[in-house]
């Protein structure tokens, strides 16, 4: 069972791990795992799990870990929550006029003796979170942390009477930390907003009566009022009324849906006719608005690569910093003592420039601006890793039927109408979409069959004015002994019919193949090769592979045997299967990265990696497009980070560094890599049919 628990304004990574580990001790508490961009702490629990202690247990264990975290249950996340600025910082900024007022009597000469104890009273009050983070770190026998890097060095100073610097290093290096959490704040909004599908509340019709309801209250069945401008709160079917609905909060493309009595409607679209009245088929927690919304704030749970190492390495990075700034100091002040003080200083500078925050908020947020920024186009990932691993598909396989073609089929001839009603009369027992579109195209009255059995990827047996009927593929009546059947298959799928052993005729049933997968697949073959798996005949897989750009085709595969198929493709990196039926959800689960059609089976959306809502390859083309650039952010996050910090710990070590520079390197970096990471849902989206170089 998961819970969730919100930490607001968490942002230290050595702070969570501890908090994490703590919190995976609790005895109702299987494991515990924090999310920095969602600020959610992910939580697998036992059946005692009792939210109000769990919130209260949490809160204490993460009281003594960092100050100013706002600890409350997941539910309560709608409720804004105001960083209060003068609140916040109030002994920062009594201490800094205190500091000021020594500053002047020193400048003035007064009070000479007293001046030193306003230095230090200012400097315990602006400095007074630091101090007691790092004593609450020493308690836990925790010795390295960034709160006991910056007190060290900040000490330091002091004793070496450079009041000034330390002053400065704590005044700048808290309204750094101010503006990363506005910052970060910021883009959590700008994020939450690209996916803001939450319904605050129902119109729920009782009897004669509409009462507004919380949409949880909403039970199947029941019957929903839906007005001109409200979101669809629950998966539903018309049963009153006619409108349009605007499907761009779960497809990304901004057009309308008309709707009538009948038709099915998914949670998240929003009316923008008539008034539609609703039957709830789902609960709200089993709605697709619901799900989506779980999907995208649990998506970065699952870590990529990069963020994997970044927490690694801030595990090992500031112990060895710590170190290396003690024999900074320890070292040249045995052979040359009368320039202690300097080394002091050197040392407490390259503690300033040495904390790791530009990567541990910087990573994260890159993927979950990526994660965000996908989901606005109707691109969903169910995990940050996906979006990294996108990268290194060089294989691509895919089903025929509502991939690349639209899944709605037609009768496109038949032996004679005899062999049509036959086939009808057994398809009316089954819900495939060939079998819809043979009954939409009879209009006499069907036989009744008994003893009905569906063979998947086969066809359908019956009993028929009793007499065995066979309606399915050419194996399906050779195997049972059927004779004389047409020669060959034609374009199409070929859908035999045979009555008491005898062989009746065919019905041809085609399918349209989507405007956009000639030109999106002809695409993506420049970045991988594509093989189509379908259970159509040769004559239909060939048409249909040639007429997308001359892709590779496996014919007549059954579902166990595209396992098979694309187990046995070549792929020197990673593989991607893309499907939309419930056969493809064992390749959609097995593969590296399965890709379903949104509007496909619940089961092939429930096992996929990633979710295409508006059945699009072209949105495909976008994921490949975000997941590169991406990459690309968290390389120039990685490589900047690291790259100022080494350079200025190298010129720290030389006593080439003010305290000012150690702040830019820490805070500054922090905020240039914070507001790069933020590209990503800022930068200026690209054409949907630009030319191939954007694979390059």
């Amino acid at each position: 069972m998961l819970k969730k628990i919100v930490m607001e304004n968490l942002t230290c990574s050595t702070c969570s791990a501890k908090i994490e580990k703590a919190v995976s001790r609790l005895p109702y508490v299987k494991s515990a795992t924090f999310n920095f961009s969602s600020q959610t702490m992910l939580l697998d629990v036992t059946d005692a799990y009792d939210e109000d202690r769990a919130v209260k247990d949490i809160k204490t264990i993460v009281d003594d870990h960092e100050d100013g975290i706002e600890t409350y249950p997941y539910a309560k996340r709608h409720i804004p929550s105001k960083r209060k600025f003068i609140k916040t910082y109030r002994f920062v900024i009594i201490g800094f006029f205190i500091f000021a007022t020594g500053y002047l009597f020193d400048y003035f000469d007064l009070l000479r003796p007293r001046i030193n104890l306003l230095y230090w009273a200012g400097y315990v009050l602006i400095a007074h979170k630091i101090i007691k983070n790092s004593f609450k770190g020493l308690k836990r026998k925790e010795f390295f942390n960034e709160n006991t890097l910056m007190f060290i060095a900040t000490l330091a100073a002091m004793f070496i009477e450079k009041p000034f610097e330390a002053a400065l290093v704590i005044i700048f290096y808290s309204f750094g930390e101010h503006l990363q959490h506005r910052a970060v704040d910021r883009s959590k909004e700008e994020i939450s907003s690209l996916m803001d599908l939450h319904v605050d509340y129902v119109n729920l019709k009782k009897g004669d009566v509409v009462v507004i309801r919380d949409p949880l209250e909403v039970k199947q069945g029941d019957t929903l009022i839906v007005k001109n401008g409200e979101r669809i709160p629950v998966d539903a079917t018309v049963i009153k009324g006619e409108s349009a609905l605007n499907t761009s909060a779960l497809t990304g493309e901004a057009k309308l849906r008309d709707v009538k009595v009948g038709d099915k409607v998914l949670s998240g679209n929003i009316n923008v006719g008539g008034v539609l009245e609703l039957r709830a088929e789902k609960e709200y927690q089993e709605s697709t608005i619901a799900k989506i919304i779980e999907l995208i704030e649990n998506a970065t749970n699952k870590k990529a690569k990069a963020e994997n190492f970044i927490t690694r390495f801030a595990k090992i990075y500031t112990p060895v910093v710590t170190v290396m700034a003690l024999f900074m100091f320890a070292i040249p002040s045995y052979f040359n003592p009368a320039n202690m003080e300097e080394y002091i200083f050197r040392a407490a500078t390259f503690l300033v420039i040495s904390c790791p925050c530009a990567l541990v908020l910087s990573i994260p947020l890159s993927y979950f601006a990526g994660i965000g920024a996908s989901a606005k186009e109707g691109i969903l990932f169910k995990g940050s890793n996906f979006l990294d691993m996108m990268n290194d598909v060089d294989t691509i396989g895919m089903d025929k039927t509502g991939t690349i073609t639209k899944g709605e089929f037609e009768v496109a001839g038949f032996t004679n109408l005899l062999t049509l009603k036959y086939a009808a009369s057994v398809e009316q027992y089954s819900n495939h979409p060939i079998a819809r579109s043979i009954l939409n195209s009879f209009y006499g009255t069907k036989l009744p069959c008994e003893q009905v059995e569906e063979f998947p990827g086969y066809g359908m047996k019956a009993l028929c004015e009793g007499e065995e009927l066979l309606v399915g593929s050419r194996n399906m009546l050779l195997d049972a002994g059927i004779q004389n059947l047409d020669e060959k298959d034609i374009a199409g799928s070929n859908i035999y019919v045979a009555l008491g052993g005898e062989y009746l005729g065919r019905v041809v049933i085609k399918d349209a193949i989507r405007e956009t997968s000639r030109l999106s697949i002809k695409r993506l073959l420049n970045r991988a090769s594509i093989t189509m798996l379908t259970g159509d005949n040769e004559a239909t897989a060939a048409e249909v592979a040639y007429e997308v750009g001359g892709i590779d085709y496996v014919p007549n595969c059954l579902p166990e045997d595209k396992i098979t198929v694309f187990e046995s493709l070549y792929s020197a990196k990673r593989k991607m299967y893309i499907g939309d039926g419930i056969n493809d959800a064992p390749l959609l689960k097995n593969a590296d990265i399965g890709v379903a059609m949104g509007q496909g089976s619940e089961l092939a959306i429930d096992v996929a990696d990633i979710i295409i809502m508006n059945d699009d390859l072209v949105q495909l083309e976008r994921a490949f497009i975000l997941a590169r650039k991406t990459k690309h952010i968290v390389i120039q996050n990685i490589v900047l980070s690291l790259g100022v910090k080494f350079s200025f710990l190298v010129l720290a070590g030389f006593g080439r560094t003010t305290m000012l520079m150690a702040i830019f390197a820490d805070v500054g970096i922090t905020l240039i890599a914070v507001i790069n990471a933020l590209r990503l849902i800022y930068g200026k989206k690209k054409g949907r049919y630009h030319a191939t170089s954007q694979y390059d």
